[in-house]
């Protein structure tokens, strides 16, 4: 009998893995249409997970705006109506910044953007006469910079940015998330997310408490908990001190005259979500950009002024926005945002963080576990020897 059992279980166990060979065979062998087939799935499910992020996005504003209603103790209604309240308020506020966004800020952006295009060819020939004035032995003389100046000499930007290409570019990006319609529906994910946000958490917490054990089920909500902390402090705060830096950053080249003062104003605010990196490349570009539109005695009073602006921005503001920093070392976050960068483009360079937080925070929690047990067992050896 006992023999019988082990040659059915050898039999099942080789039966089993054919399955899985041809599974995995049939897999890479219908790559393609698999791949297609999670695409359309994505197509048709984008509504509710652009909604979900939505929801993401708006949902610590929204409990900090209930919180307020609610100490509202003597009008009643607002007090019992407090979360629907909440909502309504943090979409109400999201639309007057998208009215400000598209009728006060995306102007003079865009009329920048096509201005320097326009003036492109006449800022490229004054580049190349201050190369031609520099001695034989500059670097930027080497044959390299040269062929780099040949090939954007080449470049017709006026063919490739246009008044008529940018509409057509954002046509295409409206036409990306799927039309009007998805969108409308994003919102109304969003609206009924954060509305019913308790009963949608307390599902999942159900679910997961009886699948995995009690003890595994605190550690996955735990981890879960902390790791919403982290990313979600980390995005919404870096996504804020952006906006300030871009406004007080194009404030400051106003006064000073700087050319397209708003559109590098806010090109280096929105880089100053990639820590390190973004900000530096951001000045660098803005420092070239105003050396030829305004001279070397305009760029380095923007360097000057810009630079104060970040250090401020760097120990008063961004610490202020943030709170609690996520206590990495800089080390770490250059090495997160190389990495990130590498492998993930843009995207990557800007989640690194949080990631490499959440798995910082693993880590130190799995040390100290370690800590913990090797005490416990030098206690041990030390009871047992007395």
């Amino acid at each position: 009998m006992e023999n019988k059992r082990k040659n059915w279980t050898k039999w099942l166990f080789w039966f089993s893995l054919a399955i899985a060979v041809v599974g995995v065979y049939k897999t890479i062998d219908n790559l393609g249409s698999i791949t297609e087939g999670i695409k359309t799935f994505l197509g048709i499910v984008s509504p509710f997970l652009v909604g979900t992020l939505i929801a993401y996005i708006l949902y610590v504003p929204c409990r900090k705006i209930e919180e307020a209603y609610r100490k509202v103790k003597k009008i009643k209604l607002i007090n019992k109506k407090a979360r629907p309240l909440s909502v309504a308020t943090v979409y109400i506020i999201a639309l007057i910044l998208v009215i400000i966004l598209i009728n006060v800020i995306l102007p003079p952006v865009v009329q920048s953007i096509v201005d320097l295009v326009n003036n492109f060819g006449y800022y490229y020939n004054i580049a190349v006469e201050k190369i031609n004035t520099l001695p034989e032995d500059s670097v930027l003389k080497n044959e390299m910079v040269q062929k780099i100046i040949g090939e954007i000499q080449n470049i017709d930007l006026k063919q490739i940015i246009n008044t008529e290409a940018l509409t057509s570019y954002v046509q295409s990006i409206i036409g990306m998330l799927g039309g009007i319609f998805d969108i409308f529906v994003s919102i109304i994910v969003s609206i009924y997310m954060l509305n019913g946000r308790k009963k949608i958490i307390g599902f999942f917490k159900r679910l997961l408490g009886a699948i995995f054990e009690e003890k595994l089920y605190e550690g996955i909500n735990k981890y879960f908990n902390r790791t919403n902390e982290i990313f979600f402090k980390f995005l919404a705060s870096q996504m804020l001190d952006a906006i300030v830096v871009g406004i007080l950053t194009s404030i400051a080249m106003s006064i000073l005259n700087v050319k397209y003062a708003v559109l590098l104003g806010f090109m280096i605010g929105l880089a100053n979500i990639i820590p390190y990196f973004g900000a530096i490349i951001a000045v660098i570009i803005a420092t070239i950009i105003t050396f030829f539109t305004g001279g070397l005695p305009q760029a380095v009073w923007m360097v000057v002024v810009v630079t104060i602006l970040q250090q401020i921005d760097a120990n008063i503001i961004n610490p202020k926005i943030v709170g609690d920093s996520l206590k990495i070392s800089p080390l770490l976050v250059i090495f997160a945002v190389t990495l990130g960068g590498a492998y993930f483009g843009v995207l990557g360079m800007f989640l690194a963080v949080p990631v490499i937080a959440v798995l910082k925070l693993i880590i130190d929690d799995f040390i100290e576990w370690k800590n913990i047990k090797s005490k416990e067992k030098e206690n041990c050896q030390k009871q047992i020897e007395s």
